[in-house]
């Protein structure tokens, strides 16, 4: 293949890979700058009455279905996907929809509905805290990022026009990077 050739199909192919991935860099660029604003949301929590005695097992295999049982016995339909435990803690997922966070303490169980606001649930999305099919975009989110960085960089580095300029800003870029990690 010639180099013109390749480079039009490497932009075109950069080109592509940005544009599929501009949704999701633009939520994480908002929630950043949001949460690196002081702006990092709430919840509007709300406690949950459980009868006297109720109990959970954190450590049991079988917490899920427990939740489960405890929320459809309140009348809760709460959407979850799975189980996250800490200790004596132990929430619904995701957290990018209304949840319940579930602590053992020394007067019993407690339990508290949470609803996010849209600064909270962006920072859930942010964090990999969405659904599990959005975390699986993530992860090929991050892989063709990887790859449109490649790309770009070898289509600056084919095309002799852009071959000193491609290689001074990467080589800056990486400065800046190492001087404000180290700072």
């Amino acid at each position: 293949m010639n180099p013109l050739k390749l480079r039009r199909t490497l932009i075109t192919i950069h080109l592509w890979l940005a544009g599929l991935l501009a949704p999701a860099f633009l939520i994480v660029a908002v929630s950043g700058g949001l949460y690196l604003a002081g702006i990092k949301g709430q919840t509007t929590k709300t406690a949950i009455e459980l009868p006297a005695g109720t109990e959970l097992d954190f450590a049991s295999p079988d917490l899920e279905q427990d939740i489960r049982d405890i929320l459809d016995a309140q009348g809760l339909n709460i959407d979850f996907e799975y189980i996250r435990g800490r200790g004596n803690t132990a929430m619904t997922r995701p957290t990018t929809r209304s949840f319940v966070r579930f602590q053992d303490t020394p007067d019993g169980l407690t339990a508290e509905l949470n609803k996010p606001d849209l600064p909270y649930t962006l920072m859930e999305l942010h964090k990999g805290h969405g659904p599990q099919l959005y975390r699986m975009y993530q992860i090929a989110v991050a892989i063709v990022l990887l790859l449109v960085v490649i790309g770009g960089m070898a289509v600056g580095l084919l095309a002799r026009n852009y071959r000193r300029s491609t290689l001074i800003a990467g080589a800056v870029g990486t400065l800046v990077t190492i001087a404000l990690i180290l700072a």
